[in-house]
């Protein structure tokens, strides 16, 4: 870690002093991880309340979800808008030298077919282990490309905005996790489900490709909590209270990029999201997301060094209840403006939760999609960050560039690893994910 102080604890008040210093400066860490809306079951309306929107994971009479099944094909992808399963692999490909655009079809068609039988509860035909495939418990796998990949189908199809990211002076990134070419996102609510489909995938690929890096994640596990309330990361803070409800106007226009004109649209509390924001995304990647995958490594130990008082101040959030310090709910709308009884500003303006929202507009939102991990040892713990929008210029980089220059957050966290994914539209059942691309 990057942000060792010297420090044996963190208090409110050096905080305070910190932030005061800081003014618009830089401070060490990590960008994007705050605070978003519950995981399904709620949208953003227009007083912050919770709205309708998704459905929670499906459950037979005696309480089990191994048969639950979510859809593959279809014409967008699963594992954006799904509500986010328990464990997580993340798995990233490098082309071999070479490859020609024949070659990644007959990839992509195997990867897309064995895929779909696998979340569906069925054996791919090479599977010597069909039984493993037997209880799918909700398994997705979504597809990314990046620039290598869409190439080979012709360089005038690749975007200017799939590549790296520009530089942040918090980041203290590892080469070997900011490359690939095809990403595969596999994830389920039983972890021996997302082993087996890993280990078929990486069968299917050793033909056409090498592996460059992955990274399992976790969130709780299946029935350990409530269903749809909002995750907690490994410090101990809700992660995801301000996401757009699943099925709502906000997630159509916030992740696909395109509005459906509903009668009933429900708005976030920062008004309402442009119609357009998916108005710049090649016609091949149309029904299609971008995904912005950063790897967030977390200090716990100086964390553990820090009072309530100033892990709260930071984020400008309960750590019990997720409330904004101007209120008294998880989704109350945070009041920039309030002061306390000697005057002072309840929620610093170099909090996590302000530096993310306060006074960015309509459009500068995001889904995030979040997992924890654990080595147990050498990389230590972190978040994998996973963000979804349609426009990674109008969305992504407003937040990121402020969290960047000032955030409380940062003296605890550091980006490892970063990537820029596009996320293709979903496959017909006689097709296979990439076709629009390749064939399009």
């Amino acid at each position: 870690m990057t942000t060792e102080s010297g420090r044996t604890g963190f208090s409110r008040r050096g905080l305070i002093t910190s932030a005061a210093a800081a003014g618009g400066a830089g401070l060490i860490g990590a960008a994007g991880f705050g605070l978003g809306r519950a995981d399904y079951g709620s949208g953003s309306g227009s007083t912050g309340e919770p709205a309708g929107g998704g459905e929670p994971p499906q459950r037979d009479q005696d309480g089990a979800n191994g048969a639950a099944v979510e859809p593959f094909f279809g014409a967008r992808q699963a594992g954006v808008e799904t509500p986010p399963q328990a464990y997580a692999h993340f798995l990233a490909f490098t082309l071999r030298p070479g490859m020609k655009a024949a070659e990644a079809i007959r990839w992509l068609r195997l990867l897309t077919a064995d895929a779909a039988a696998l979340t569906q509860g069925q054996a791919p035909l090479a599977d010597s282990e069909a039984e493993l495939a037997a209880d799918p418990a909700r398994l997705t796998v979504t597809f990314g490309f990046e620039p290598g990949l869409v190439a080979l189908a012709g360089e005038e199809h690749v975007p200017d905005w799939l590549g790296p990211l520009e530089g942040f002076t918090i980041d203290r990134l590892d080469p070997d996790r900011c490359t690939g070419d095809l990403l595969l996102q596999i994830c389920g609510d039983d972890r021996l489900t997302t082993a087996h489909a890993c280990r078929m995938l990486l069968k299917d690929s050793r033909t056409f490709a090498e592996v460059a890096w992955q990274r399992d994640g976790f969130r709780r596990a299946y029935g350990s909590s409530e269903e749809g309330r909002t995750q907690r990361n490994l410090f101990g803070q809700l992660d995801g209270t301000a996401n757009p409800g699943p099925e709502s106007e906000d997630f159509e226009r916030i992740v696909w990029g395109s509005g459906r004109a509903v009668d009933d649209a429900v708005f976030s509390a920062r008004g309402e999201p442009p119609a357009d924001l998916g108005a710049h995304l090649p016609p091949w990647l149309r029904g299609g997301t971008t995904l912005v995958l950063r790897d967030i490594a977390m200090n716990l130990d100086t964390w553990d060094k820090a009072d309530r008082p100033a892990r709260e101040f930071s984020t400008g959030r309960t750590l019990d209840t997720g409330a904004p310090l101007s209120g008294t709910d998880e989704f109350d709308v945070p009041d920039f403006t309030a002061v306390d009884a000697r005057g002072l500003t309840k929620i610093s303006k170099a909090s996590h939760v302000a530096r993310a929202r306060d006074g960015l507009g309509p459009e500068v939102q995001i889904h995030r999609r979040t997992f924890n991990y654990d080595t147990g040892a050498g990389e230590g713990a972190g978040l994998l960050f996973a963000s979804f929008q349609a426009d990674i210029d109008r969305q992504f980089l407003p937040i990121q560039r402020r969290l960047a220059e000032v955030d409380l957050l940062n003296e605890w966290t550091t980006p490892i690893g970063s990537t820029v994914w596009a996320i293709p539209p979903g496959a017909s059942e006689d097709g296979y994910i990439g076709q629009s691309l390749f064939e399009g």
